[in-house]
């Protein structure tokens, strides 16, 4: 690879829990041409992970990790990017990968809280890395954040800019329900030029 595109250690994540889908096939396309550019990559869908997506008791009692969301966090750690590819449900991410979120995005991995801090200041452990946000939805993209709001920002900010990814950028593709499948490849191809660029 050139001097202008370093070669990555990239984290590509499915987070519809389904992989037979256009997410599933946007997912495809970047990592093959992420692997094809020269990056390491390690791919995860959330769909065949085996795990509690539900915090029984909240965050009262420890709930132990299973050996699938270990191994994620490990993924984590490894990347230096992080690329997720989910669908927008009700303004929203799937429940299954807010699941992920609660259960694995914990002190001491990405985050820890400074003692004797006044302003609640934390220190984001998942820092130097940088994600890629690609989100798709049957609405317009732009109707959808002019009449419901930043729908990204759950994840972009309130997960990842929290822990020390940053900075996330968002691609935002609607209209997925009435696309042709010329548009569907099209669609195909921005996503993979960003699979070989590694952004």
């Amino acid at each position: 690879m050139s001097k202008a595109m370093p070669r990555k250690k990239i984290l590509v994540i499915l987070g519809h829990p389904n992989w037979d889908t256009f997410c599933g096939y946007l997912t495809c396309r970047y990592e093959e041409a992420a692997k094809n550019a020269g990056h390491e990559v390690r791919r995860v869908n959330i769909g065949e992970l085996h795990f509690d997506p539900i915090l029984h008791k909240g965050y009262k009692e420890i709930q132990a990790l299973e050996s699938d969301l270990v191994n994620f966090q490990n993924d984590f750690r490894w990347a230096d990017h992080i690329t997720l590819i989910y669908p927008i449900w009700w303004t929203t991410m799937p429940a299954l990968l807010k699941g992920v979120f609660d259960r694995m995005f914990l002190p001491g991995f990405s985050f820890s809280m400074r003692k004797g801090s006044m302003m609640g200041m934390w220190n984001m452990l998942l820092k130097g890395r940088t994600g890629r946000m690609v989100v798709t939805m049957d609405n317009s993209a732009w109707m959808d954040r002019i009449f419901m709001g930043d729908y990204t920002n759950e994840v972009k900010r309130g997960v990842f800019w929290f822990s020390g990814i940053w900075p996330t950028r968002v691609t935002a593709i609607g209209k997925v329900k009435f696309m042709s499948p010329e548009d569907r490849t099209k669609w195909g191809d921005k996503v993979a030029k960003l699979g070989t660029k590694g952004i």
